[in-house]
């Protein structure tokens, strides 16, 4: 067994199957199946179980996977050291934010980060699929969500705040909500989830309620809710970002205020893969990014 062959079953198992394999390392699938039939028989164990989509480490395989990230990331870190030697922070950070918060939030934060250090690459994907975050080769990840994903490494970046917000002139003709279940009915604008059934969890003190929603204006694109609030076309359950500046000068006006709220979890986090070795610029990345959120002063969304 050689550092090359445990290093092409990290490669393929984080790939997930031969066919990204041989993308990811720019073989044929044939010569990738080859040199894992080749490590196997060597070993005189499977490693892998094969099926028609995907790949999964066998006991052993996941233990030598384990033995060969630490080989991968040692040589990584070295490869770096010397290529970067007297060089300005340099390199590639790959992201995937949330098209809302990434917008109205991050930019900001992304600009100063890129200011700061001109000789990293930003590739910024605004998104908000939450499945299988890693599949697109992201380096980081931000969501917002209750609980994170057991397989990866999860930096909170502060709690996520919704508010039920309108235009004076709704509030003053149709009335803001004064029950939680006012909700049910009233007309809506807020973001949802395709193929999903939107609910709202709303906190007061140490009960949690839950109310379904059927919202009349539905978009992932925040700008675009916040115009639909202040044009007085319903009641807005977004992010208390999106309307923050609007809220100081009296143009929107909020509801169940004592109410905690939320759609789709209560806390944002900073998402990677563990055992991943994080190139200098990654890992400057992730430390401007959360100390700008835990120095913003106020929550965050989605």
């Amino acid at each position: 067994m050689d550092v090359n062959s445990l290093t092409l079953l990290v490669d393929i198992l984080d790939a997930g199957n031969l066919s990204e394999a041989a993308r990811r390392l720019k073989m044929s699938r044939a010569n990738v199946s080859y040199h894992l039939n080749q490590l196997e028989r060597s070993i005189g164990l499977q490693l892998v179980r094969r099926t028609t989509r995907r790949v999964e480490a066998t006991e052993i395989g996941l233990q030598l996977y384990e033995h060969g990230r630490t080989i991968q990331n040692a040589l990584l870190a070295a490869r770096e050291s010397v290529t970067t030697l007297g060089q300005s922070l340099q390199g590639r950070v790959r992201l995937s934010v949330p098209s809302g918060y990434g917008q109205l939030v991050m930019s900001d934060w992304l600009i100063a980060f890129k200011r700061l250090y001109p000789g990293i690459v930003l590739d910024v994907l605004f998104e908000n699929r939450v499945e299988d975050l890693m599949r697109d080769e992201v380096d980081i990840a931000v969501r917002v969500m209750s609980e994170p994903p057991q397989n990866l490494v999860a930096r909170d970046m502060g709690p996520v705040r919704y508010v039920a917000c309108a235009s004076p002139e709704f509030a003053a003709s149709r009335g803001m909500p004064i029950r939680l279940d006012d909700l049910r009915t009233a007309p809506l604008i807020t973001a949802a989830v395709v193929g999903r059934q939107l609910r709202v969890a709303a906190y007061l003190r140490d009960e949690r309620h839950e109310v379904l929603l059927e919202p009349t204006i539905i978009s992932e694109n925040f700008l675009f809710l916040r115009q639909a609030v202040l044009a007085g076309l319903g009641v807005g359950l977004v992010p208390d970002y999106v309307v923050q500046d609007d809220l100081r000068r009296g143009d929107v006006v909020t509801a169940l205020d004592e109410w905690r709220l939320s759609i789709f979890g209560t806390n944002m986090y900073l998402l990677y893969m563990p055992n991943r070795h994080h190139t200098r610029a990654a890992a400057s990345f992730i430390e401007f990014i959360l100390a700008q959120a835990h120095g913003s002063g106020r929550g965050v969304a989605a």
